[in-house]
């Protein structure tokens, strides 16, 4: 199969989708793979590195125009829909339910796309996902501590205070593996966290993963009111998989909380958890509402490319394989998790959470199968 690697364009990002370690593999298994010129410089691998292990290195044009079966991190952006067509596969994180005009692009090019967000295990688990869920719950505390500097706009509070001071109280919001991520590092940092779930099994997994260091509480509208007075960094780590990100602070909650207090949205790229976030970037990453600090990158891994690139790899790679050894009709068919990953087919959307989201048709994967490429 023909695969191609097209060099990432979104503001401030620098990950690629593949390792020269990942092209040797697919070089191996009798592939013919094409990364675009200088994709892969923001995570420190050369484009030499990519040819000496049997890739080849071309302008996006012949990368997007050549392949069967394109990797991206990120989802194309408007100057990057000319590229979708009927024939081509798109494997890459999407986030479509909270972007109607890329769905729409997709719909409109009859590009096969499939989404690593999507892709979704019998036991409810996201593997392309929890990576980047790892990373980015692990930069939040990082980035709101950052975010809670005077310099920075914030109120001027060390999350770990000091012997006498009393340190930051962090308010993580959704035990996922973002939450569980966040908690970890804020834990590391001396902070006073808690952690607000839904599940109260899920309670249990984390009073013992956490070992007993973290207050944990039910997650409802009264409950995270009464948390928000008190809270110095609040961190979004909901997630409803493929759909919109649920508000679980809404702009009036804001009133609650004290002045150059600072939310991380780690949900933005499905929407935002809070009411008042929209999309940031990391060389502007930050805005106030309501004399609130709010920080929502909507690619935060992407500031730590290296780590990343490979964590990417690591866990896409085998999806890849199966792509390009069987062809994506046969490995969806032997795979009920990647199946769950293809979004549009032909025209037709096929996940029900992005139809929902945008008052779409919605199209059951198995009346199109036959369209696949």
């Amino acid at each position: 199969m023909r695969i191609g690697v097209a060099k990432e364009i979104k503001a401030q990002e620098h990950r690629v989708a593949l390792t020269p370690a990942g092209a040797l593999e697919l070089v191996r298994h009798g592939h013919e793979v094409t990364i675009e010129r200088g994709a892969g410089a923001g995570s420190g691998f050369s484009d030499d590195a990519y040819v000496r292990v049997g890739a080849r290195v071309a302008s996006a044009e012949d990368v997007w125009g050549g392949s069967e079966l394109l990797l991206k991190v990120k989802e194309p952006i408007a100057s990057e829909y000319g590229f979708l067509r009927e024939g081509l596969t798109l494997f890459t994180y999407l986030h479509i339910a909270a972007d109607e005009p890329l769905t729409r692009a997709l719909l409109e090019s009859g590009v096969t796309a499939v989404a690593y967000e999507t892709v979704e295990t019998a036991d409810r688990r996201l593997p392309l996902l929890a990576p980047m869920s790892e990373v980015a719950g692990r930069l939040a505390p990082q980035m709101g501590a950052w975010a809670l500097e005077k310099e920075h706009g914030g109120r001027g509070i060390l999350l770990g205070g000091v012997p006498g001071v009393p340190p930051a109280k962090v308010i993580v919001l959704g035990g996922g593996v973002v939450g569980i991520n966040a908690a970890i590092i804020a834990l590391g940092m001396q902070a006073d966290v808690w952690v607000l779930d839904t599940s109260v099994d899920r309670m249990r997994e984390l009073e013992i993963a956490l070992d007993g260091r973290v207050t944990l509480a039910m997650s409802n509208r009264l409950q995270v009111e009464e948390v928000l007075p008190d809270a110095d960094l609040v961190i979004g780590a909901v997630l409803v998989p493929g759909a919109r990100a649920p508000k679980l602070v809404t702009r009036e909650m804001l009133g609650l909380m004290r002045p150059r207090a600072v939310l991380v949205d780690v949900a933005i790229d499905q929407g935002g958890c809070f009411e008042t976030s929209h999309a940031t970037t990391h060389d502007d990453p930050v805005f106030v509402v309501d004399e609130i600090v709010h920080y929502c990158v909507a690619n935060m891994p992407g500031a730590v490319p290296v780590t990343s690139t490979k964590a990417l790899t690591n866990v896409t790679l085998p999806y890849v394989e199966a792509i390009a050894d069987k062809g994506l009709s046969r490995a969806i068919a032997e795979d009920p998790a990647l199946a769950k990953g293809v979004n549009t087919i032909g025209g037709k959307l096929t996940y029900e959470a992005v139809a929902e989201a945008h008052g779409l048709p919605y199209t059951p994967l198995a009346d199109v199968e036959r369209a696949l490429v």
